[in-house]
């Protein structure tokens, strides 16, 4: 098929959830991906956060064949060893003992959600103002944003979202039948906002004081901000810990993880999933922390931030239209007095792709693997783009 008959094939068969760039994407490469006509692309986007060892990754391409060789999915009546090597992995990486997986971010906020009910025995969850926590009841229910939310109403009850960054918030938001604090490091999706230093550590404390459970959603922040976890800049440790997007670079899984005396609260039967935790999948996850320890793509990663960073400094001293940079590590945002989406059309037309988060700011969530030269390519196309009269 080619583009237009995909395209067109794709408005009568498919459900209307998406608002798509008018591309039909091929293949990739490295942080390059070639839609079906061969033209190129700067991937800007990187899969929304779920490629941080690129495109057509050849360990990864090795690994999956391999695997499927073997075993696909023997759902979770067996033991598999890929998972139980993929939980020690974890455990190591997060100093949480335990692990649950699932498929996406959403099903890993669920299962968290889940958990600290049983837990505390309270059902009460504190989540925060521009929040995203995924799309399924329970998640939708601590995610903020009213568009994907008011059609599903009633959502699950006992839910409540404070101002983000706000320690006192959170203080006079805890009730007595308040079981948990759910947040992320960094605001993704409400523009990578960056809260202040000692915020989380001030919210571990507050947590700790009022004997209700700390919730971390590292769904998007994983591997991209210096560290293997963003909460580890804080030297704090949560009760409950959620990943997915990047881990496996592209291929689903959701993880939960807890502390041992928290983890151990779920019985058989409490919690379960068909392909959560499948060979294949675990085996890509296994071979994506691999990948990543041995070729140091967390450092290379704060490195070629900060790079990006200073060169698009540059740019806004350049442009009255750029009004402020955000970032940490590789998970950047440009705030702009135009509209992103205008922007983006007109980065796609110069073989850039870069994700409208908001309607003024851009995203940028590249692979790790991606090199200067490649960032110095991007900061020339948006020095074009915002050179025009938007």
């Amino acid at each position: 098929m080619n583009s237009k008959e995909i395209i067109n094939s794709e408005k009568k068969h498919i459900m209307p959830t998406y608002g798509r760039f008018p591309i039909v994407i091929d293949h990739g490469k490295g942080s390059y991906i070639f839609d079906k006509e061969g033209n190129k692309y700067l991937d800007l986007i990187g899969g929304l956060a779920t490629v941080p060892i690129g495109h057509g990754n050849e360990e990864l391409q090795k690994t999956l064949s391999e695997q499927s060789k073997k075993l696909i999915n023997i759902t979770n009546l067996f033991y598999s060893e890929q998972q139980v090597i993929l939980a020690e992995k974890l455990a190591k990486l997060s100093n949480l003992e335990k692990s649950f997986f699932s498929n996406s971010g959403s099903e890993a906020n669920e299962v968290a959600i889940k958990l600290a009910r049983k837990v505390k025995n309270k059902p009460e969850i504190i989540s925060t103002e521009k929040a995203f926590h995924g799309r399924t009841m329970g998640a939708l229910s601590a995610t903020h944003k009213k568009k994907y939310k008011e059609y599903c109403e009633p959502l699950v009850p006992h839910f409540k979202h404070i101002p983000y960054n706000n320690v006192e918030a959170l203080k006079k938001a805890i009730t007595k039948n308040t079981a948990a604090f759910i947040v992320e490091p960094i605001q993704g999706e409400a523009g990578i906002v960056i809260p202040n230093k000692d915020y989380l550590a001030n919210v571990a404390k507050v947590c700790k004081e009022n004997n209700i459970l700390l919730i971390i959603d590292e769904v998007q922040t994983s591997l991209r901000t210096g560290k293997f976890l963003a909460y580890q800049h804080n030297n704090i440790k949560p009760d409950i810990l959620t990943l997915a997007k990047g881990i496996a670079n592209g291929v689903p899984i959701g993880i939960t993880l807890a502390k041992k005396e928290i983890a151990d609260k779920f019985e058989p039967g409490d919690q379960g999933t068909t392909f959560g935790g499948n060979s294949l999948s675990c085996a890509a996850a296994n071979c994506v922390i691999n990948f990543v320890e041995k070729n140091k793509l967390i450092d290379k990663g704060k490195e070629l931030g900060n790079y990006f960073i200073e060169k698009l400094t540059v740019l806004k001293d350049k442009h009255n239209s750029i009004k402020e940079i955000r970032g940490v590590g590789l998970m950047i945002a440009v705030e702009t007095n135009k509209s992103s989406k205008d922007i983006v059309n007109k980065c796609l037309g110069k073989g850039l792709l870069v994700n409208p988060v908001t309607e003024t700011a851009l995203r940028f969530l590249p692979p790790l693997i991606i090199s200067k030269k490649e960032i110095d390519e991007a900061i020339n196309i948006l020095d074009s783009v915002f050179s025009q009269n938007i």
